[in-house]
């Protein structure tokens, strides 16, 4: 399957991110002024198919050195199950504002295993927060 993964948030399908978005236990009640406020404010990711229609969405927050916060995966369907997610998320970890900052960290309460397939660990006794840690505090 071609595909390309995109920034640029003009190409964005505002509409099906937020219903997308607001579908899930993280995003439910979040008004459509809310979504574009996490669009204007994040570095937004689309992944399109050789149509140019959006198949997934992510967002990050970075300081680019030290903190990295990755929001809002969703796949849409019907393109869930195909590697998407997985294919998005290395993306983002491959950023050059990302691969070195010290921390990277998600919440989810249902896609451990997902996660920690990317190089994610449970953070402490947490059973929503996962991190990526490069590198270790005395």
């Amino acid at each position: 399957m071609e595909f390309q993964i995109s920034t640029d948030k003009d190409k964005l399908d505002i509409q099906k991110v937020h219903e997308e978005v607001t579908a899930t236990y993280w995003g439910k009640g979040r008004s459509m002024e809310e979504t574009m406020l996490t669009i204007e404010n994040s570095i937004c990711f689309g992944l399109y198919n050789d149509k140019g229609e959006q198949m997934a969405y992510a967002r990050i927050m970075t300081d680019g050195l030290v903190f990295a916060y990755i929001m809002d995966v969703v796949v849409f369907d019907p393109n869930k199950g195909k590697g998407l997610g997985k294919k998005l998320i290395r993306h983002i970890l491959d950023r050059a504002d990302v691969r070195n900052v010290n921390t990277v960290a998600l919440k989810t309460i249902d896609a451990h295993h997902f996660y920690e397939d990317l190089g994610f660990k449970r953070v402490g006794d947490s059973k929503m927060w996962m991190s990526i840690d490069r590198i270790k505090y005395d």
